[in-house]
């Protein structure tokens, strides 16, 4: 066994929880949309406006955090003296299993089985130098941005409204019929859902590897002078190219936007770096919704479903996007709060804790303060 005394303890990063719970936010104002109408907003103001500023930059964040706390998982578990493959990998099958039960019966766009299929795939190159996977990262998110220009050089499809109609008609049924419709989906769409994830979430996953393994979140003074520099590009480059493509709809505009999205979001984490370093209660905003993302996540699909779907009010298809929105914005202020308040008298949330039982096994449960898994 490692002498735990030998190794330094793994620390909760308080910036990363941030993080984390700033884009829980970002991430359910594109899931309602999904979840309000299977085909998304309609043309207008609300759709140009989450496409601008919100599609594709919010799930950026969240897969490089993930790829980040995988390096600080490897770190606790040296520190314990046990194998961090086994625990990945037993950590990847529970989030498929959740992800799993979360697709069938609550939300079509889960991405929990597909951030527990690729973190399998990103623990077979784990090993990789910071630079090798930057570089692997680069060229497979080209491919996939070159993949996406090209399929919508050659046309999108459009929804028949009679089709249209039908998905209405599923959403809004009980949850045998219901689930019925939400797993047929799920297993057509699976190969090009486990294609994207390799060209797409991987890429990102590697970066946030490559920027755990250099610790870089756990040294401000080595971040903090780069970000406004940082915001000043990604802002200045991706916020153009997604604004210009949101308002135009110009389909040669696809490629560049996938590459505009990393760099919105990389301008969103650097503005809310700077912002808890100035104002150091920010953090405290957020991290709380980060220490209980998955369950954060979880509870954002079983609220909305009870708005939209037959479980509840069945309100799906019939509520303006603006309306949409603004429940998006309601429920993410309630879930800050809510948060904070649990994070006081509890370590983890439900979804964490479950976690936390497959991953370490029951003994592992309650760490001690000074090595707190991420």
């Amino acid at each position: 066994m490692t002498d735990e005394r030998a190794i330094a303890a793994v620390p909760r990063l308080r910036e990363l929880d941030a993080l984390r719970g700033f884009a829980l936010g970002g991430i359910l104002l594109v899931n309602i949309e999904i979840m309000s109408d299977p085909s998304g907003f309609a043309a207008g103001a609300p759709m140009t406006l989450s496409q601008a500023l919100f599609h594709n930059k919010f799930y950026v964040l969240f897969s490089f955090l993930f790829g980040y706390s995988l390096t600080m998982q490897f770190r606790s578990a040296q520190r314990a003296g046990v194998s961090g493959r086994t625990r990945t990998v037993r950590r990847c099958l529970a989030l498929m299993a959740i992800g799993l039960v979360h697709v069938v019966f609550f939300f079509t766009g889960d991405v929990l089985f597909g951030y527990g299929a690729i973190g399998l795939v990103l623990l077979v190159v784990c090993r990789l130098r910071p630079r090798v996977a930057l570089w692997v990262a680069g060229v497979l998110y080209a491919i996939g941005a070159l993949a996406i220009a090209v399929m919508s050089a050659a046309g999108h499809d459009t929804v028949d409204p009679a089709e249209h109609e039908r998905q209405l008609d599923s959403v809004r049924a009980g949850w045998g019929r219901a689930a019925v419709w939400r797993w047929e989906l799920f297993a057509d769409r699976l190969p090009t859902f486990l294609l994207f994830g390799l060209l797409n979430v991987l890429p990102l996953f590697l970066i946030g590897l490559a920027a755990g393994k250099a610790r870089l979140l756990e040294s401000p003074d080595r971040y903090l002078p780069f970000l406004p520099r940082l915001q000043w590009i990604s802002f200045g480059v991706g916020l153009p190219i997604s604004a210009l493509s949101a308002i135009t709809q110009w389909m040669p505009l696809a490629g560049p936007t996938v590459l505009a999205g990393p760099l919105l979001a990389a301008a969103y984490a650097a503005t809310l770096l700077r912002i808890i370093h100035s104002h150091p209660g920010t953090a405290d905003l957020f991290a709380p919704a980060g220490k209980l993302a998955a369950t954060v996540y979880i509870t954002q699909s079983v609220i909305t479903a009870l708005i939209f779907t037959g479980y509840g009010f069945a309100l799906a298809g019939h509520l303006s996007d603006w309306t949409v929105l603004a429940i998006a914005v309601a429920i993410y202020i309630t879930q800050l709060a809510l948060s904070r308040r649990w994070i006081r008298h509890h370590g983890y949330g439900p979804i964490e804790f479950l976690l936390r039982a497959i991953t370490y096994g029951p003994r592992r449960l309650r760490p001690s303060p000074s090595t707190v898994e991420p």
